[in-house]
């Protein structure tokens, strides 16, 4: 009996060596230990934290030979938690998260899929065919809390009544009334519910999307797309209709993309909602965009600027003319940082215009337009009516062509401080891409002051992060990378920092972002390397000369100083 044991206490042991989660010195510790003390596997591997609850929940689905499944990146559905009770959910650890009513089959993730007897019991409570899947217990209990405080089970039962009972009276609906139909309980309940859960996750955007057998929602939190919710697909309509109306578009044009906004208030906070509606092969498909109202626009330090590169921008956005270009891809948060440095120098004393598409926040003060190509209002064509402005400082949303780039020059050389975006990696890139749109170099080196480049990092969670040492050639990259900007102690040890992930974060181990900068002034020696029309790695090696921090080092330093990880870093700002 006890070889029968310790043989499946070392098969746990060598799946964990197979799938990497430990090496051979590791393995042979556990064993040794396995048979001193007769602890198994699990119960040493958890002491000595050797491996993460993920790691070794992985091991054990491949040695019980049942799949794993991640709850965090798994959406549940509300049919599925209405079969089991919350109390059973959490005597067992297990939660209830997809049902195939062909079959009558529950997939139910759970801490312990070997326990029988919790499977007979809930396959009796249900009703259904169970099929069991492994998963954290930490995880599972998050999701029980998650899951069934803002389950949908009784809206969706009640809307999948209304979608298959009396086809015929549906048929006969007047379409004047359609509107009133949708707009009432449980449809209104189940998109209110989407929208609470995104205004309390911090959601940035909410996609809507239709599947083949169902329609799956997403959230953006933190710049990351999470599968949170699962709705049956014969709700989908209803849904999409609900938020057309809210957000005064036609629910009978389903052909074609439509735009809409609409506010949504809950408790204190009020979110403003950009949608999007997209024809797909499957069905509609809507993005929401979450613009918060409350909350204000946060300064240049909060979103991450610091020391040099905080100077540099602050004395270029105080002059009185000049160009300023935030660069980055989508989502790097360069409008945020425009919005941030235009609340700053917004005073009653100086006139500014904005040339946006689309305008995300209004601020108070500012004039702000929005671009609209169907009316002949482009960024050039608008441009070029803001001179007739009197403005004092112009922000064109983004430098597209040669006429965008050449009125904006020629603004500033007029004496008015231009704001504007640009698609380019770095800095130094943004130079030569300029001189491609066709821009003159001698007026260029006269014209821009000053180039940001920027991402945006997740934060870790402050209240599940640990300490660690980073392995060794992760340590020499950091030094190499970073060299002289490196202040460690001889006698100290480089240590970073990671989220082991909580409810707070919802097992993410991160919460929040920050930005990551690189600030390259113009100066003259900057200036004549434009003239010259020199490569992008001569003008960032000369910056470098003169002081600037660049993407990856920005990066580095707010891991060493864990504000991030490293890994976030390498994710976003590595070349």
């Amino acid at each position: 009996m006890i070889n029968m044991v310790s043989s499946a206490q070392d098969n746990l042991v060598e799946i964990l060596l197979r799938q990497g989660a430990i090496g051979k010195e590791v393995a042979d510790k556990v064993s040794l230990e396995n048979l001193n003390t007769g602890k198994d596997v699990e119960q040493i591997v958890l002491e000595h934290n050797f491996v993460s609850d993920e790691q070794l929940a992985k091991a054990k689905a491949e040695k019980l030979k049942v799949p794993y499944v991640d709850l965090a990146e798994q959406g549940v559905s509300p049919e599925a938690l209405n079969f089991i009770p919350k109390v059973v959910a959490e005597k067992y650890v297990l939660i209830p998260f997809a049902y195939d009513k062909e079959k009558n089959e529950l997939s139910v993730a759970m801490a312990e899929p070997s326990d029988l007897a919790a499977i007979e019991f809930i396959e009796k409570k249900s009703g259904c065919k169970i099929k069991s899947l492994t998963s954290t217990r930490k995880k599972i209990e998050i999701a029980i809390d998650q899951r069934y405080a803002q389950s949908l089970s009784t809206e969706v039962t009640a809307a999948l009544k209304e979608t298959t009972i009396a086809p015929e009276a549906r048929m006969t609906v007047d379409v004047a009334k359609l509107g009133e139909i949708i707009r009432e309980a449980p449809i209104a309940k189940i998109v209110a519910t989407i929208l609470e859960f995104a205004v309390k996750a911090r959601a940035s955007d909410v996609h809507i999307e239709p599947q083949e057998d169902k329609t799956r929602i997403r959230y953006r939190i933190d710049g990351i797309l999470h599968e949170k919710l699962v709705l049956p697909k014969k709700v989908h309509e209803a849904v999409i209709s609900r938020i057309k109306i809210l957000a005064n578009m036609k629910i009978d044009e389903k052909r074609l993309p439509q735009d809409g906004r609409f506010t949504f208030k809950i408790g204190e906070h009020e979110v403003d909602l950009r949608i999007s509606s997209l024809p797909t092969t499957q069905g509609e498909k809507i993005v929401m965009r979450l613009l918060k109202k409350t909350g204000g626009v946060p300064d240049l330090p909060q979103l991450g600027l610091r020391g040099m590169a905080l100077q540099v921008l602050q004395s270029s956005i105080l002059r009185p003319h000049g160009i300023i270009i935030i660069c980055g891809p989508t989502g790097s948060g360069k409008t945020t940082t425009l919005y941030a440095i235009l609340s700053k120098i917004n005073t009653t004393r100086v006139n500014i215009v904005t040339l946006e598409d689309p305008v995300e926040y209004w601020i108070p003060g500012i004039n702000q337009v929005q671009v609209n190509p169907a009316a002949g209002l482009t960024f050039a064509s608008g441009l070029r009516s803001f001179l007739r402005q009197d403005p004092n400082i112009i922000m064109v949303g983004e430098v597209r062509d040669k006429e965008t780039t050449d009125l904006a020059i020629q603004a500033s050389l007029t004496g008015h401080l231009v704001f504007s975006t640009l698609h380019t990696n770095n800095a130094s890139g943004a130079l030569p891409r300029l001189l491609d749109m066709g821009a003159e170099p001698f007026l260029l080196a006269s014209s821009i002051t000053c180039i940001v480049s920027q991402r945006v990092c997740r934060r870790v969670c402050q209240n599940c992060k640990e300490e660690y040492e980073p392995a060794l050639e992760v340590a020499e990259d950091i030094k190499k990378v970073l060299g002289p900007l490196l202040k460690l102690e001889p006698s100290k040890k480089l240590t970073l920092t990671k989220g082991k992930g909580c409810a707070i974060c919802n097992d993410t181990g991160y919460q929040d972002r920050i930005g990551v900068f690189e600030v390259m002034a113009v100066t003259e020696k900057i200036g004549r390397l434009i003239l010259e029309r020199v490569a992008a790695s001569a003008i960032e090696k000369q910056a470098v000369e003169e002081g600037m921090i660049t993407l990856k080092q920005d990066g580095y330093l707010k891991a060493v100083e864990k504000i991030t990880t490293i890994e976030e870093v390498i994710r976003v700002a590595q070349d």
